[in-house]
């Protein structure tokens, strides 16, 4: 990553200029599709609120500035997208400003006054369906269950979220073809923690009288807020010193992964055994019939 680092002036005067730019017109369909909370354009953040950027995609935590030994008030992070460092993509800047704001807003970022834009923002969408509702565990369309869903279609965000689901879409409905017996992941995993996310452990869209308002069902990355809590969290080290803050948060997910980890093997071995009975008892011809 390169660094972008600005200072409260700069900051400000940037939000201005994003409150204020020129945005494209929302066609009919776009207007009624409610934006993600995870993937916000850079304009609605700003909208949000004057320090929303700082603590979203510009937030300077743990970036000290060498001129100043400090952290700068916000930052702009450049990620590298070619082998010659030739283009870099900004981080988070989805956007629905005009294209010729675009250049004229993000020239104001400390470092690009002077930049060349290969390629400038957009929005995407991100179709999925309401998985809660229309999956059953085995990922199978519950009006039609010879259909399974796999992938960013279920409601899951990322690369390797999206594959980690076409795998138990795939187990799934091996273990159906072979006949053979395959349980859910473990909800202690991140297997089994995305699976109930999107197959009923989100919150339905439903009214919530308590709340007043309805529910949603969103894409979600793998995250330790999806498992379960620990039985016993974490106070003391291996010393019997007290952790405080940062470490006992960090000391809860490694045990969290360990405990991830701990059942995840039964559940590989049972797969391992329905796989070792079917061979061992069926002839080749019945066991893909």
């Amino acid at each position: 990553y390169l660094n972008c680092p600005m200072t409260r002036a700069e900051y400000e005067a940037f939000v201005d200029a994003l409150l204020q730019g020129e945005k494209t017109s929302f066609k009919e369909w776009e207007a009624t599709t409610p934006y993600f909370d995870g993937c916000l354009p850079i304009e609605v953040m700003a909208e949000r609120g004057r320090e929303t950027l700082r603590f979203g995609p510009m937030k300077p935590v743990g970036l000290d500035d060498p001129r100043t030994g400090r952290w700068p008030y916000a930052v702009v992070q450049l990620r590298q997208d070619n082998a010659l460092a030739t283009l870099w993509n900004m981080v988070g800047f989805q956007t629905k400003l005009k294209h010729a704001e675009q250049v004229r807003i993000f020239r104001m970022i400390p470092g690009l006054e002077g930049a060349e834009f290969a390629r400038l923002g957009g929005l995407h969408r991100n179709t999925y369906i309401n998985s809660p509702r229309v999956l059953d565990r085995a990922l199978r369309l519950k009006a039609m269950p010879r259909l399974r869903f796999a992938g960013q279609i279920t409601g899951v965000e990322g690369y390797v979220e999206s594959a980690a689901i076409g795998l138990l879409a795939g187990r799934f409905a091996a273990a159906e073809r072979l006949g053979r017996p395959l349980a859910s992941p473990p909800a202690t995993t991140a297997l089994g923690a995305l699976l109930d996310h999107i197959t009923g452990g989100h919150v339905l869209a439903e009214e919530d009288p308590s709340a007043g308002r309805r529910g949603s069902f969103q894409p979600m990355n793998i995250n330790y807020g999806l498992l379960p809590p620990l039985d016993d969290a974490p106070t003391q080290d291996a010393g019997g010193k007290r952790l405080k803050g940062k470490e006992r948060g960090t000391a809860r997910k490694r045990l969290m992964s360990r405990r991830a980890l701990a059942d995840l093997d039964p559940w590989l071995e049972g797969w391992r055994n329905t796989e070792d009975g079917s061979a061992a008892g069926a002839s080749p011809r019945a066991a893909s019939s």
